[in-house]
């Protein structure tokens, strides 16, 4: 697979390398020079396969000429051994949960299985993987990495601005992970990553990697689960997807365009809504993020909408024509997960209640699906209040908030990021 900038300055790589630099030279993000679209008897065969299987072949189609069948398989199949239930709460609406990773959150399908491609491709150079989050995507990329021979995690944080759960999970374990907590937004633990990417004295002194959404490398295996949920369907479907950073959104506009039966897609986001103010106003005008509760969609200057623009060619129409925006406050936030739970009985952290919200915002005939993106006990302090009963923390949360945390704190300089670098 040929990938290419999305600046279109930088020359075009084989995936392989792509997955190794994670940020192209000219800043931009790499994406696929072309996806393969398969044929409806391909998607048709994949009906009521098993979620590895689904992912395997995709990933076949994606990087079988980079990797062999065998080394694809091996890969997948370690990375994605979770399930994924798809639970139908009323006819024609279901929700998808991505949450039974290891570390109870969506971003386990891409950390995982980066932290394996990365070993098989970049051979034995000490690696640094620096890594920007507004909560689950530390843990994830933590846990996914951790004890990896020639490998450090370096994850930049939001001092104060993440879960006690989600902050326990990437500070508690040490070793060859250096959790930051950085003295500003989310946007500002960006901004240090995308600049120490195109540092040139940093990137000479140090061998950088992305493990962020503007990894192609997380990208591809986010793309697996719409495939799994459109093949599931057996007729085109929505999804709504939960979009701060807009990646996970990014995936699954890659799937729809590889042929997979999808309808339409429902941008659902929190106050934090550049994107929902593109496609109404056609300008692109970014805003320092603002805290809600959904923490991890609080993103005001989102990476993955280069991406977005793109794969529709620049055309904000076509855009429109497949992407539905749907913006909404911490008070729909509490008011959906009570709604939630007394209709349904389904407990639901604040960003899948947000992706819930955002099924309201499609008249569409055809099944109607919503990504369940957190389990709902790394945010009990506010869905207990919403439902009005305690939330079980698994065991393996439990056990992690009782470890000291072990954090550097720096301020939001590139100058203090290099030092510690």
């Amino acid at each position: 697979m040929i990938c290419a900038s999305t600046r279109a300055i930088a020359p075009s790589v084989p995936f392989r390398e792509a997955v190794v630099a994670g940020l192209a030279p000219d800043g931009g993000l790499y994406v696929p020079a072309a996806l393969p679209r398969q044929s409806d008897a391909w998607w048709d065969a994949l009906r009521g396969r098993t979620f590895q299987d689904v992912a395997v072949a995709m990933a076949q189609a994606l990087i079988g000429d980079e990797l062999s069948s065998d080394d694809i398989t091996a890969i997948v199949t370690g990375a994605l051994d979770f399930t994924i239930p798809i639970v139908r709460l009323d006819n024609g609406l279901e929700v998808v949960e991505l949450f039974r990773g290891p570390t109870f959150a969506f971003k386990d399908f891409g950390a995982r299985m980066l932290a394996r491609l990365l070993s098989h491709v970049h051979g034995s150079d000490p690696l640094t993987v620096l890594v920007a989050t507004s909560g689950d995507t530390g843990s994830a990329v933590a846990h996914a990495f951790y004890g990896v021979p020639g490998t450090r995690v370096v994850v930049l944080y939001p001092d104060g601005q993440v879960s006690a759960v989600q902050e326990a999970q990437f500070t508690t374990l040490g070793g060859n992970v250096t959790a930051v907590a950085v003295d500003g937004t989310f946007d500002d633990c960006q901004r240090l990553a995308k600049a120490a990417f195109s540092d040139q004295e940093i990137r000479t002194r140090v061998k950088l990697t992305s493990a962020n959404s503007i990894s192609l490398g997380r990208l591809i295996p986010q793309m697996f689960y719409y495939a799994y949920a459109a093949a599931h369907a057996g007729r085109p479907i929505s999804f709504s997807v939960p979009s701060g950073n807009f990646g996970n959104l990014a995936a699954g506009v890659m799937a729809w365009k590889m042929g997979a039966p999808i309808a339409a897609f429902v941008a659902a986001t929190t106050v934090n809504d550049a994107v929902p103010r593109y496609l109404a106003s056609g300008r692109f005008e970014p805003r320092p993020s603002v805290a809600t509760l959904a923490n991890a969609m609080d993103v005001g200057n989102p990476s993955n909408f280069e991406r977005l623009q793109w794969l529709f060619g620049g055309d904000r129409d076509a855009m429109r024509a497949m992407i539905v925006p749907s913006v909404h406050t911490d008070q729909d936030v509490t008011r959906a997960i009570g709604e939630l739970h007394r209709r349904y009985g389904y407990v639901a952290d604040p960003h899948t209640a947000i992706a819930y919200l955002g099924t309201q915002a499609l008249d569409f005939p055809g099944p109607l699906v919503f990504l369940a993106t957190a389990h709902p006990a790394k945010f009990r302090e506010v869905v207990e209040p919403a439902i009005d009963q305690p939330v079980q923390l698994p065991d393996e949360l439990a056990a992690t908030l009782e470890r000291p945390r072990l954090v550097t704190r720096i301020g939001p300089a590139l100058g203090e990021l290099a030092k510690l670098l």
